[in-house]
């Protein structure tokens, strides 16, 4: 099957699960394949009660109740992913863009053998681009050990940040308070992103999204940004 049969059916499958385990499906489902990524991003998926709930200023129980239901959905699209795909499915990684109605799934396979390749590939800001990264993790918790980026297709970057857990946060997961950490953790980060001013102009694009996910127990965090490339962001020279 070629890839792009491979992307529209897992863009079927997971808009029909999605339907099936929430009520209501997104309008789209994109997906993207650049081995060892797969990018799932979600458009106009909220519920009736959800959009209710949003107007009430509740977003904090929209996603706590998403993430009970993803429990029980992950494991069911990390199978599906590796039959389709022949990719054996070693991480999962999600968040939600409430307030725009959007959503991101990034699966990553055990084979990581062309991540390299593709972290050294160049394009236009990623240095800086590094840096800004850097500099919001050391205002929100500590400088990651390690950032590494990856342009998956025109619309798509994936940063990948390892080594980002301070020792307090550590022992909050071992106290048994991940979901508690993970909602802070949310909230900061999330503010920090949005509210920087420099990263379209380093992209030179308009951002219509940008999401960030955890893995604890890897002490590893993904960002994606979702560009307008047709619309500019600036005119900034990488370094």
């Amino acid at each position: 099957m070629e890839t792009q049969e491979i992307q529209k059916e897992l863009s079927s499958y997971i808009g029909k699960t999605l339907r099936e385990r929430f009520g209501r499906g997104p309008e789209t489902v994109y997906v993207s394949i650049r081995k060892p990524f797969i990018t799932v991003y979600i458009r106009n998926f909220i519920s009736p009660t959800e959009n209710v709930l949003l107007e009430a200023g509740q977003e904090n129980i929209i996603h706590n109740t998403r993430d009970i239901l993803m429990q029980n959905i992950i494991p069911e699209l990390k199978a599906y992913m590796t039959v389709l795909t022949k990719m054996e499915i070693d991480e999962f990684y999600y968040d939600w863009g409430i307030h725009n109605f959007s959503g991101m799934f990034i699966a990553i396979s055990k084979d990581k053998s062309t991540l390299g390749e593709l972290s050294n590939e160049k394009f236009k800001g990623k240095e800086s681009l590094h840096e800004e990264i850097n500099n919001i993790g050391q205002q929100t918790q500590k400088v990651p050990e390690e950032v590494l980026s990856v342009k998956i297709n025109e619309r798509t970057y994936a940063i990948l940040r390892t080594g980002i857990l301070i020792t307090i946060e550590r022992e909050f997961i071992r106290l048994g308070y991940r979901d508690i950490l993970r909602s802070a953790k949310r909230r900061v980060e999330k503010r920090q992103l949005h509210n920087n001013i420099r990263f379209e102009s380093l992209l030179d694009s308009k951002i219509d999204d940008i999401f960030v996910s955890w893995d604890f127990d890897r002490d590893k965090s993904i960002i994606l940004f979702i560009v307008n490339p047709t619309q500019s962001g600036g005119n900034v020279l990488d370094k």
